[in-house]
């Protein structure tokens, strides 16, 4: 059985604020319809001062989205690390971790916008510093230990539920990254499929003297989207797949790598390519891959089709009946 995924980052480009509560109140919604149908992870993301309303807030919805579900993991992939202040980021993650009894995995990543760190005041020439400072400090303040911050004796509270510290992943496309992840010990995971990298990684958990393991993406790890009829659906919906790859596209550059590349300008190309699927529910059983990433709101994709898709991946891939309570 694969690991089912349901991704949720809330664009919707020109949307109101009416328009927008009213997504997020779909998406709480589909995560708890996925959590009672059998489906194992929701994943989202953060991004800042996107003018399609990109979510910038992924603990607060991650939160919600525990308040709404019983038993669906939600791995945030990725958190931009030099973003956050590590003393606060370490008490919301821990209240996090408490409130969903452990459901919570985080990615920290180091982000590549310059625009995200100039609206926070941040020099992104010292993002290597700042993501260190932070994966060091989460780790100690979850330990409940008075240790020395900043030049400071502090103490963080409470701990966590899940110990030693809840999940924390180092996140990335480059060999920094990947040493950051071995020197402290900290599982890795990739934000493309590098074999490369990996094993680049383990070879620096040697040299340190640390123990970790790496989640990678696959080789091939589609974002789908289930319609009876795909030639149907890319016509009247492909816009809103396009919209997201060539915003991703805007913003990757130099060394970035990322799951989501994607060099198309028409639908067509989009839909060439494979990066995004629509297919069938008896094509998405055939596609015989590790995880299937289902992606119901891209782009602003609206509600009801959303939901449409929603309910075709649960009834035909989790294994579970569309129509009946969880």
């Amino acid at each position: 059985m694969p690991v089912t995924v349901v991704r949720f980052n809330l664009v919707a480009p020109g949307a109101s604020p009416a328009e927008l509560a009213a997504r997020y109140r779909a998406a709480l919604e589909m995560a708890a319809y996925a959590d009672e149908h059998g489906i194992g992870m929701v994943q989202t993301e953060e991004h800042h001062g996107s003018g399609d309303n990109w979510l910038p807030s992924p603990l607060a919805f991650a939160g919600a989205v525990f308040g709404a579900t019983r038993r669906i993991t939600v791995t945030v992939s990725a958190l931009i690390g030099p973003l956050h202040e590590p003393l606060r980021l370490a008490e919301e993650i821990a209240v996090l971790d408490l409130l969903s009894g452990g459901r919570l995995v985080t990615v920290a990543g180091i982000g590549y916008r310059p625009e995200e760190y100039a609206l926070f005041g941040r020099d992104f020439r010292q993002r290597g510093r700042l993501q260190d400072e932070l994966l060091h400090t989460l780790v100690r303040a979850w330990s409940g230990e008075e240790f020395e911050y900043r030049g400071r004796r502090v103490r963080v509270t409470p701990r966590p539920y899940t110990q030693p510290h809840p999940l924390l992943l180092v996140g990335g496309s480059s060999r920094a990254a990947a040493r950051r992840a071995a020197r402290l010990g900290l599982p890795f995971f990739p934000s493309a499929h590098l074999p490369e990298l990996e094993a680049y990684y383990k070879e620096r958990l040697a040299e340190y003297g640390t123990e970790g393991w790496v989640l990678m993406p696959g080789a091939e790890t589609p974002l789908l989207h289930l319609a009876d009829d795909p030639d149907r659906a890319w016509a009247l919906y492909g816009e809103h797949f396009l919209h997201e790859a060539r915003t991703y596209t805007s913003w990757q550059s130099g060394g970035v790598r990322s799951a989501v590349g994607s060099a198309a300008t028409t639908v067509a190309e989009l839909r060439a390519e494979g990066v995004y699927r629509i297919v069938t529910p008896e094509q998405c059983a055939r596609l015989g891959l590790d995880t299937l990433v289902l992606h119901p709101l891209v782009g602003g994709m609206p509600v009801e089709e959303a939901w449409r898709s929603l309910r075709l991946f649960a009834r035909t891939v989790a294994g579970h009946d569309a129509d009946r309570p969880g």
